[in-house]
């Protein structure tokens, strides 16, 4: 019965690793992607919370 319990662990661990190297990677290639295609200043400007604001103001028309 406990070998159950820790393959579903295991499983989940692994999810949320999964989940985890996701969201590293989406960073990295949004903050790459900002860099070149962008206005190229700094990279890290790309994951602040006013450059996404003002991007979905762009898309919303606000």
């Amino acid at each position: 019965m406990n070998s159950g319990w820790k393959y579903v662990r295991n499983q989940l661990a692994f999810l949320l690793l999964l989940a985890l190297l996701g969201l590293v990677f989406l960073a990295l290639g949004l903050m790459i992607g900002y860099s070149f295609i962008g206005e190229g200043k700094d990279p890290l400007s790309v994951l602040s919370w006013d450059k996404w604001q003002s991007i979905i103001n762009k898309f919303t028309g606000k």
